[in-house]
């Protein structure tokens, strides 16, 4: 994902891409609709569970939110359809970005969205994926926000790769700025989820800061729906340039992307415990 007009794939140059960029990705039907999976709320059970050494995340609820979708590309009258994000209305979402032999971002996202899944469910957290394979479309960017919101997460996570010129390489955290009136009280937990998860994902994969864009591995943005809408503690992570190649080699690499969901994980546990 990058700021507007640096996207490899733009919401309306879709239809020219399609063939391009959705056929790849893993799980699920390719007639899957914008609606979002339900999210059941969190239990009783779930709720009092007590952390242990063992599961330090009992009781505590995550949403993972994969960035994009495999069969976007080939929906462009969902995609571009206009949604409100509290200062603006903006497309329901878009196709990603690829590395320069066509990976594509889509499939990054999911590939270690269920690989910190299962790292958080194992340290005994609930956790809540905003789409349920990576064939389907959106859902939309405030409608992935709304997901965490109604599950009352104690954090949300969205998950990126960029698209930035290729001489620029690195991860950064993206943290919300303050919309007077509507994320005033959570904003400042964000960014400590956000400090907490830059930290972690430096230290247990050794990828740099952006060289191109922040300030120290962090961002703030005005302009994401994902977390403009978000009431709960909510971040995005731009994990890498996918157009730079030492950063896209990395991606690209099943032990580079488990990797980034172990450290990640334990950014979560720095943050919740």
């Amino acid at each position: 994902m990058t700021r507007s007009g640096r996207k490899a794939f733009g919401a309306l140059a879709i239809a020219a891409v399609a063939g391009l960029v959705s056929a790849c990705g893993s799980g699920g039907d390719s007639t899957a609709s914008a609606a979002p999976p339900s999210v059941a709320p969190t239990s009783a059970a779930a709720s009092s569970a007590a952390p242990t050494p063992q599961a330090p995340l009992a009781g505590k609820t995550i949403v993972i939110d994969p960035g994009h979708n495999g069969g976007n590309a080939s929906h462009p009258e969902i995609i571009n359809k206009k949604v409100n994000v509290i200062n603006a209305t903006k497309p329901c979402n878009t196709t990603g970005t690829a590395t320069n032999d066509d990976y594509p971002e889509h499939a990054f996202t999911w590939d270690v969205s269920l690989r910190l899944a299962k790292i958080l469910r194992a340290k005994g957290a609930k956790v809540i994926l905003t789409r349920k394979n990576d064939k389907g479309v959106g859902p939309c960017v405030d409608e992935r926000a709304k997901i965490a919101n109604r599950a009352h997460a104690d954090a949300s996570l969205a998950i990126h790769g960029d698209g930035a010129p290729a001489s620029g390489h690195g991860f950064h955290i993206i943290e919300p700025a303050v919309l007077k009136g509507h994320n005033d009280k959570v904003v400042p937990e964000s960014k400590r989820l956000g400090m907490d998860l830059r930290n972690a994902f430096h230290q247990g994969t050794g990828i740099p800061y952006s060289t191109y864009l922040g300030k120290h591995g962090i961002d703030v943005r005005s302009d994401l729906g994902g977390l403009n809408v978000a009431t709960v503690p909510a971040v995005f992570i731009e994990a890498g340039n996918m157009r730079n190649a030492g950063d896209a080699a990395k991606m690209k690499s099943p032990a580079g992307r488990q990797k980034m969901a172990e450290a990640l994980a334990q950014g979560f546990v720095k943050f919740l415990t």
